[in-house]
């Protein structure tokens, strides 16, 4: 069974336009969340997301290319176009070719051309349809769109989890390297629903929070006061490759994903089993697969929404699986400062991820002032922590019950 690594980042999301800057930004405690501006929410009960501000789409593909795209479409192929950079990837005249695939993910989508069309129809019937119409709808195209510019011709999937997307899609990528069938796949994951229909349709499931006022403090992961998660936006991709791909052509190395786990709780279409024991599974599994105690784990990248049946049924699940090494975890939510990106969570987090443990530093959770009843673990909260991370956990749970957790650590050589 092969080795996989990381070599290669790339993100575009509130907090930054690059994995650079999105790093600078988490590990400063700076929060990318602030009013909408994409649209008129006067009257709304919530005004506030985690926005990709000053995006010019035109100017970064191309006016062509960017029109024959859905915003997460675009934002997809901008951070897999930065993650081959960073790879120190060159696609050649024949691209990077059949041994090389794409796993970038969506959990809604084209929503915006979805909604547009309706519009036209409602207008002008069928003549009020533009002709690509179906290829911004479809949620795979973001992975088509980055296959066609980067020449990657190997195995491609269009992972759809809802909220796990991005760690599904990163997990089942890691299988296809180990197993032999590809050397290196991008994986991650893209979102584009800070839209009226997105933001409006988790705002009447009473889901996102209302604390208009004061934006940067609206996401508070585990803390008392928290009152439901705020929305954003943009994509994380990674590239992965197999340890003796990457070693023969010299590549930067950041960091091993060593384990993988996926379960289902099989209880209710949003919220999770009490306990979440569906979570506790996948977290176990994805230990069992890294062949990793729970006392080895340093740091938990939570799934930390900031809705209150999933941070404290997460912390109970941490508790659940790691019994008394669950005091000397460290646990922090960067949704507190990025927003919750739905289907390009995981990908970001993987980012994030793969900087922690580069680096050595842990990114806080923001907000935290009151621990939430049942949310007594250390969330490094209000700022970063310099210390040598070896070994991580990222979680990632989506409506319908879904899980995904990956566990990656530190490459020595």
């Amino acid at each position: 069974m092969r080795r996989v690594v990381v070599t290669g980042l790339g993100t575009i999301n509130p907090c930054g336009g690059t994995a650079d800057d999105t790093w600078r930004a988490v590990t400063e405690g700076r929060s990318g969340i602030g009013a909408i501006t994409a649209f008129d929410t006067t009257g709304w009960p919530v005004r506030i997301a985690g926005q990709v501000n000053g995006f010019d789409a035109a100017a970064v593909l191309g006016r062509r290319s960017a029109k024959r795209m859905d915003r997460f479409m675009q934002f997809a192929l901008v951070a897999s176009l930065e993650a081959v950079a960073d790879a120190g990837l060159t696609p050649g005249e024949e691209g990077l070719g059949d041994r090389a695939g794409v796993y970038v993910g969506s959990g809604i989508g084209g929503i915006a051309e979805l909604v547009s069309g309706a519009d036209g129809m409602a207008e002008s019937g069928y003549k009020g349809l533009s002709p690509f119409f179906i290829p911004r709808v479809l949620t795979n195209l973001a992975a088509g769109h980055i296959a066609m510019a980067t020449g990657a011709r190997g195995p491609s999937l269009c992972v759809s989890t809802a909220c796990a997307t991005g760690n599904h899609s990163i997990g089942e990528a890691m299988h296809v390297i180990r197993s032999g069938r590809a050397d290196i796949i991008l994986a991650g994951g893209a979102e584009a629903s800070v839209q009226p229909i997105g933001v409006g349709g988790f705002m009447v499931m009473r889901a996102l929070s209302k604390n208009n006022d004061n934006p940067e403090s609206a996401s508070r992961p585990f803390d008392r006061d928290r009152d439901g998660f705020v929305m954003g936006e943009g994509a994380g991709v990674v590239v992965l490759e197999s340890l003796e791909h990457a070693k023969a052509r010299g590549a930067r190395i950041y960091c091993e994903v060593l384990g993988y786990g996926l379960t289902n709780d099989a209880f209710h279409i949003t919220q999770p089993a009490p306990g979440h024991a569906g979570a506790a599974r996948c977290m176990k599994a994805a230990l069992d697969d890294a062949k990793v105690s729970p006392s080895e784990v340093d740091y938990i990248n939570a799934h930390g929404t900031s809705t209150d049946a999933n941070d404290r049924n997460e912390a109970i699940a941490i508790r659940t699986v790691f019994g008394d090494h669950a005091d000397a975890l460290m646990v922090s939510s960067t949704k507190s400062m990025s927003g919750h990106l739905l289907g390009a969570a995981g990908g970001l987090e993987a980012v994030i991820m793969a900087k922690a443990i580069a680096h050595g530093a842990v990114p806080p959770t923001l907000n935290l002032e009151n621990p939430g009843e049942g949310c007594d673990l250390d969330f490094v909260p209000g700022a970063a922590r310099d210390v040598r991370v070896d070994i991580a956990v990222s979680n990632g749970f989506g409506f319908g019950g879904t899980n995904a957790v990956l566990v990656f650590r530190r490459f020595d050589g």
